[in-house]
């Protein structure tokens, strides 16, 4: 059994509907660091464990979670364990600071940038493009029915960037406004798809049918080492409406055929041969 405070972490994990994969690899980074503070011994190990059982659980779609607990030992070792997990952050932040320098080379002046869902490492590319002198203007879905959309609007007024918010139906008619398409990643299979939130695979598709480039931007720890796409859980979390039950699937595949690029920490991928 898990420390109360490492199961308190895991409960917010669980319960966190806004803030996506890296923020749930970061907390389940502080869930390793915590174990490591309070249990040693044969309880550390076995801590270890489950810990990492509860961590996959929280989110199987996740590929930060899977490789957050790959990259963590099973060693009768706290001090060693703490510094490996504070190694993962320090990694991640590095990551995600260099894919803002990458990705905001590909925003030109006056770009409408079209995304769906909130993520960091979007909103990273975004700010270092401002950062450069750079004006433009960003399209957001508003993302429902968690309406991480929202979350991502508030974000962009803080650092003054300018955005219209649109309804998830409209993504298709607002594509054809835009100049290019950026998303964020939960998963990057080795077969070259993209899960990310529901919706992503159809902003991905009117992309395509308009001619505009569909950018994904992911942290390398979001790429799946093993898996192929039809080896994914995608988690359903339905909802009621007026007594009404509506399906609601967490995330979408988005096949590579209709990814320009990935932009990671190393470069911009190409799908599925360099994944």
């Amino acid at each position: 059994m898990l420390p109360q405070e490492v199961e308190e972490l895991i409960r917010e994990m669980s319960e966190e509907r806004i803030r996506g994969a890296s923020y749930l690899a970061q907390m389940g980074v502080k869930a390793y660091a915590r174990l490591a503070e309070i249990l040693e011994g044969e309880e550390f190990l076995n801590g270890l464990k489950d810990l990492g059982v509860e961590i996959l659980n929280v989110n199987p779609t996740m590929a930060s979670l899977y490789n957050l607990v790959r990259f963590i030992p099973i060693i009768d070792n706290p001090e060693f364990v703490a510094a490996k997990a504070n190694e993962f952050i320090r990694l991640s932040e590095e990551a995600k600071r260099e894919i803002g320098n990458i990705g905001s080379e590909l925003i030109d002046q006056n770009e409408i940038i079209i995304t769906h869902s909130y993520s960091s490492t979007v909103l990273e590319i975004l700010k270092k493009a401002k950062e450069k002198g750079k004006a433009f203007k960003v399209i957001i879905s508003e993302s429902g029915p968690d309406y991480e959309g929202l979350f991502f609007a508030k974000k962009l007024e803080e650092f003054e960037i300018p955005f219209e918010v649109i309804t998830d139906a409209q993504l298709g008619l607002f594509a054809k406004n835009a100049t290019l398409a950026l998303v964020g990643a939960d998963n990057i299979t080795k077969d070259g798809y993209v899960f990310n939130k529901a919706g992503t695979y159809l902003l991905a598709l009117a992309c395509n049918d308009n001619g505009i480039p569909f950018y994904v931007a992911a942290e390398t720890f979001k790429i799946h080492p093993e898996a192929r796409a039809e080896d994914i859980k995608i988690i359903e979390r339905k909802f009621k409406r007026d007594h009404i039950i509506i399906r609601n699937y967490l995330f979408d595949a988005t096949p590579w055929k209709y990814i320009r690029g990935i932009i990671t920490e190393l470069g911009i991928l190409v799908p599925p041969k360099e994944i």
